[in-house]
């Protein structure tokens, strides 16, 4: 039963730096998947608030003036029947 140990412990220490190496590298993902996940949660919060206070905001109404294309209508009209 000793031995086994032995053994066991040897092959954990030959492939200590390995598995050193391996968890840092998990450990260096995780938290970048956490930092993405987080950028876009705030990003996402970010977004829905401004367009809610653009919603909020008063809408601005445009006046559009259309004498300027009847004018134009009535003498392209008169040129229409003085052409014929």
């Amino acid at each position: 039963m000793s031995q086994e140990k032995v053994d066991r412990y040897k092959k954990e220490k030959a492939n200590r730096k390995q598995n050193v190496k391996k968890e840092k590298l998990q450990n260096a993902l995780h938290k970048c998947a956490v930092c993405v996940v987080g950028l876009a949660l705030i990003g996402w919060v970010g977004y829905s608030a401004y367009g809610t206070y653009e919603s909020k905001k008063p809408q601005e109404e445009a006046q559009i003036d259309y004498a300027a294309l009847a004018s134009l209508q009535s003498e392209l009209a008169e040129l229409n029947e003085s052409a014929e």
